[in-house]
């Protein structure tokens, strides 16, 4: 990756449907709610960015004030926003995050969005065979058949450049069931370089609920890289070489969201400095538990003077082969 570092554009490209976000703050009561931002794989271009990792976004956005605010978001974090379009008539979407005693839950006012009305004709062909990796997710391809398909077709420029994919299951069943979205998430897994996984996810994909047995079938189906996310309790990582678990750490949780998003861009942001697997899991573990200390999936991703002052303070977690 590091020689790719020199010679793309881009470092990382991320593909999906960013959203503007209000998020309950004062406990499940509260009438305040507080703007940010949204959409996983914005929030993993933006993890990503701020660990410095050189990042872009594609999507379409509304010509409205929502979506200036997005593009002023990603421009004031050194998103490159080459690949973004604005639709005429459809809007940007929004949602809401409410909060009770058994964690938090959306509210998605997107359909209809711009996003959702992509096609593969809106795709920076130039830019997507300029750029080291592109990540996408299974919300990428669940929030219409038109973006479905511009998902995949981003996949298969990338793969006859021969470039890297990055896939996170992301599975949203308020946009459709296990059911529907197996058999298309299990086409973007096979053509993935990197699967990034949680365990909830992949429970409701595989059947699967023992961490190894689920790591042992993406690893069977010929995925070279497997990075299995398990909330509070870790990761666990999985290639050629073995399998690996790294614990969690604890951390004074308020809010979650976008900490798996987090993850990823961490993650994926220390894989293209040229980190080993273990190493990048180990920094984006620390990453996404410094994330939920603060409200909102954006305003609370660390950037990497946060992590290593994490380090320094609460040491490393080291991988224990599984």
């Amino acid at each position: 990756m590091q020689e790719g570092r020199r010679t793309m554009k881009l470092d990382i490209l991320c593909l999906g449907e960013a959203m503007v976000e209000f998020n309950q703050t004062g406990g499940p009561n509260s009438d305040q709610y507080l703007r940010g931002f949204g959409g996983d794989t914005s929030n993993c271009a933006i993890a990503a960015s701020r660990q410095g990792a050189r990042t872009g976004y594609c999507t379409l956005l509304g010509r409205d004030p929502f979506g200036d605010l997005l593009l002023d978001l990603w421009k004031s974090e050194g998103v490159a926003t080459d690949g973004v379009g604005r639709h005429d008539s459809a809007p940007t979407g929004i949602y809401f995050v409410t909060h009770t005693d058994k964690g938090h839950a959306f509210t998605y006012y997107r359909k209809g969005s711009a996003a959702s009305r992509m096609t593969p004709a809106d795709l920076p062909v130039s830019l997507l065979q300029d750029t080291a990796m592109l990540h996408v997710s299974g919300i990428s391809l669940a929030i219409s058949p038109e973006m479905r398909e511009t998902v995949m077709t981003a996949i298969d420029i990338m793969r006859k450049a021969g470039r890297k994919v990055s896939f996170d299951t992301n599975l949203r069943l308020k946009l459709w069931s296990a059911d529907e979205a197996r058999p298309h998430v299990d086409a973007a897994l096979a053509l993935s370089d990197i699967a990034i996984p949680s365990l909830e996810d992949s429970t409701a994909l595989t059947g699967l609920d023992d961490p190894v047995a689920i790591l042992d079938l993406y690893r069977g189906r010929g995925i070279p890289l497997v990075v299995l996310k398990c909330g509070a309790a870790g990761v666990m990582v999985a290639d050629a070489g073995g399998r690996w678990r790294i614990a969690g750490h604890k951390v004074p949780t308020v809010d979650a969201t976008g900490a798996g998003d987090c993850f990823d861009g961490a993650f994926l942001a220390e894989i293209v400095r040229g980190a080993s697997p273990l190493e990048a899991a180990a920094y984006a573990n620390a990453a996404a538990a410094l994330t939920t200390i603060g409200y909102g999936a954006v305003a609370p991703i660390p950037r990497r003077a946060a992590v290593e002052a994490f380090f320094r303070s609460m040491g490393r977690a080291e991988p224990e082969p599984v």
